[in-house]
């Protein structure tokens, strides 16, 4: 059976573009897919004709051959495809099949996307040590922070002298370099540019085309008043520098407040424990007690005081870290034991013992008690 023509094959004029012959296959690609066509004995065939069809006369040079002496110009031996209306060269069937594969399935598999070039450097961590007054007080604090910065030799660039990459010769600048596989294309990262798009031609000779360096900085970090364990400080822009030009990343600054020699914090609040005499708790009297911001305070103890017994003391406490106010101070007595009596003070000492009897009433609801419990016990 003599061969159809092949622009009657693919449904175009014989002078159609390139744009216009593409598409006219596409579609009949799509429409005799055999695998869309079970049913249709036919279809195949007519599948394998628009194929051999569309590659020919997608080729520049086969298409004037085809122009000018019809299908003869590939008997005998003259062409690239089969007599009798075959498939043709595998190589070249993979290839006409691989552009309206590209077609149908590239955008969906991310076609032609390299990736940025510039990279936002990395967030770092630097942890802070400060005492309670600082924390009181808030402070000023100079710290030396080891990262990497900026190339001032290629203005974080990476190339000498600053000079602007060019476009990666192997990828054209895509950063995917495809590979013909059978029917399929296999789309893998440039080795080049590591699917950049770009090169360096001349690498800086200080970084070595990274376009950072090492080295330590000092840096002045405000620390607000109120700042507890846990707080944490955000220094824009002062974290790891970019890579070849790249935005910095931020720097966050843990706090750890140190423990207290006298005070103990409770978020806004503070707890101090204050010794007192045995007279001064019996009788009642004043103590003086230290306060957060350097001060004294004095404090009424009230008679009878035991041991345990708190005391507030307004707005004496930590300011608070986000809105206004300051917590208060607790105080808590603690009834010291006189130690190292001379004769005399233990003569009185018992003396009083004797006398007092019936001003201890829990020591005498527990003695009571104790003697019940016995009592029980023999009975």
């Amino acid at each position: 059976m003599a061969k159809r023509d092949y622009y009657d094959v693919l449904g175009v004029a014989k002078g159609a573009s390139a744009e216009e012959l593409k598409k006219a296959y596409r579609i009949k690609a799509k429409e005799l897919h055999p695998d869309r066509n079970a049913s249709n004995p036919e279809a195949e065939a007519q599948f394998k004709e628009v194929n051999e069809a569309y590659d020919v006369l997608k080729d520049a040079d086969k298409k004037a051959a085809y122009d000018r002496f019809g299908h003869a110009a590939f008997e005998g031996g003259m062409g690239g495809a089969r007599q009798g209306g075959g498939y043709g060269q595998q190589g070249d069937f993979g290839s006409a099949f691989s552009d309206v594969f590209e077609d149908l399935f590239g955008d969906f598999m991310g076609r032609g996307q390299a990736r940025s070039r510039v990279q936002r450097g990395s967030d770092l961590r630097y942890n802070l040590r400060i005492s309670l007054e600082e924390a009181f007080l808030g402070s000023q604090k100079t710290i030396d922070v080891p990262s990497s910065t900026a190339c001032d030799a290629c203005h974080g660039t990476g190339a000498e002298g600053g000079a602007e990459p060019v476009t990666c010769p192997t990828c054209a600048g895509m950063g995917k370099v495809r590979a013909q596989q059978g029917f399929f294309t296999v789309e893998r990262t440039c080795p080049t540019c590591n699917g950049l798009g770009q090169i360096i031609k001349n690498p800086c000779k200080v970084c070595q085309g990274v376009g950072r360096v090492e080295k330590d900085r000092s840096l002045s970090v405000n620390i607000p008043k109120g700042v507890e364990t846990g707080t944490r400080i955000r220094l824009a822009g002062e974290g790891e520098a970019g890579l070849r030009g790249g935005p910095s990343g931020d720097l966050y600054i843990f706090i750890e407040v140190r423990e207290h020699a006298i005070f103990q914090r409770d978020g806004v609040n503070l707890y101090c424990r204050v010794p007192v005499s045995v007279a001064t708790a019996a009788l009642g009297g004043e103590v003086e007690v230290p306060t957060i911001d350097g001060g004294m305070s004095r404090v009424k103890v009230p008679a009878g005081s035991q041991t345990g017994k708190q005391m507030r003391l307004r707005a004496k406490g930590m300011p608070a870290l986000r809105g206004a106010g300051q917590g208060d101070m607790l105080i808590e007595l603690a009834v010291e034991t006189p130690v190292n009596l001379t004769a005399r003070q233990k003569e009185i000492l018992r003396e009083f013992d004797t006398l007092s009897a019936d001003n201890n009433p829990e020591g005498k609801s527990f003695f009571s008690k104790v003697k019940g419990f016995w009592d029980g016990m023999k009975s």
